[in-house]
């Protein structure tokens, strides 16, 4: 095996997977995004195929081979029935749930290397936090939590290790279905995609409550556009985030609204966690999706929402920033668990 080694990061989602890589010494072999397609609906054997497709290719572009290849990890959305074998998930056809992705990946990549490939399994959310807790903590050994909102939250305490909490049933940190804080938002508890009645956190902060944010907001605003347009609703809670870009009303409460609610809950998981970084990732705060502008008044907001509610000594403590490595993290940290665990 050549001593360059790399450490290969698969970033699966339902639609498409992603291809990271990093050295023996962390640091990233690319920042080039490639993204193929995950092909679930042909079911788990074409899944495997396509990600081992992806891995060979990543390795042509930076003139590597599978020789260099140390160990690969693989980022997919939970839940898990145990280790590297999946539940019933939201975005992946009823077909995946019982399958051993562990098993039949290792199998799949021992076949492509012709020997044993190490090879780690675990949450997106998690592993994601991974590589952005390497980023914003440096040399140090602070502890960092991460929240990022898109179509549900994700969530990931990184701990001083560098390594994410998984919990004893690998269901750790799936903080986005705790329930908020109802009395402080007066808002009634919508229902949740987790099937949870009590008002989960995620349906406050993301996409996946939108709807009825904005069903709630368009009550206020009747002669809103939206609310005259036959449009279908997964249309209309789409357009918002342009919406606020430019200023409208009725867009920026709903955003301020999940920045306040966030703000709550990163305050409740710091009286918890106790970390020094609070990273906040997911689509508002891309660069190349929101303003500058509408990214500074959301953490303006979340920041100020959550310091009334934390200890003397945190409020000075805690930093609250935004994510960097966008579509890359999940990637990135499943190659960097794959390479801390290749130490221990």
């Amino acid at each position: 095996m050549s001593e360059k080694l790399v450490y290969i990061g698969t970033d699966s989602g339902a639609t498409t997977s992603k291809v990271g890589a990093v050295w023996s010494d962390g640091t990233t072999v690319s920042t080039r995004l490639l993204q193929r397609p995950t092909n679930s609906h042909l079911g788990p054997d074409a899944v495997v195929h396509s990600w081992v497709e992806a891995i060979t290719e990543f390795l042509t572009l930076n003139e590597l081979s599978w020789d260099q290849v140390a160990g690969v990890g693989l980022a997919i959305p939970g839940p898990f029935l145990r280790y590297g074998v999946l539940d019933k998930s939201a975005n992946l056809p009823a077909t995946f749930s019982g399958w051993d992705v562990h098993t039949a990946f290792s199998s799949a990549l021992s076949s492509k290397a012709r020997r044993a490939v190490p090879l780690v399994v675990g949450n997106d959310g998690n592993y994601g936090g991974v590589a952005e807790a390497q980023h914003v903590r440096g040399n140090t050994r602070a502890t960092v939590l991460m929240l990022a909102p898109g179509s549900g939250l994700g969530t990931a305490y990184i701990d001083s290790h560098g390594l994410p909490l998984d919990g004893d049933s690998l269901a750790g940190m799936e903080a986005g279905h705790v329930p908020a804080p109802l009395h402080l938002l007066d808002i009634k508890p919508y229902p949740c995609g987790c099937g949870k009645n009590w008002g989960c956190v995620e349906v406050y902060t993301t996409i996946s409550g939108l709807p009825y944010l904005l069903a709630e907001k368009l009550e206020k605003y009747p002669d809103h556009p939206l609310a005259k347009s036959d449009a279908p609703i997964k249309e209309k809670v789409l357009s918002l985030r342009g919406l606020a870009q430019k200023g409208d009303q009725l867009a920026l409460e709903i955003f301020d609204f999940q920045a306040r609610v966030m703000g709550i809950h990163s305050a409740s998981l710091c009286m918890v966690l106790d970390p020094t970084f609070v990273v906040i990732g997911g689509g508002l705060m891309d660069p190349e999706s929101t303003s500058e502008e509408f990214r500074e008044r959301y953490l303006r907001i979340l920041r100020e929402s959550a310091e009334p509610y934390l200890w003397s000594a945190q409020r000075s403590h805690v930093r609250f920033v935004p994510a960097t490595l966008g579509d890359l993290s999940q990637a990135i940290g499943a190659a960097l668990v794959a390479l801390y665990q290749s130490r221990s």
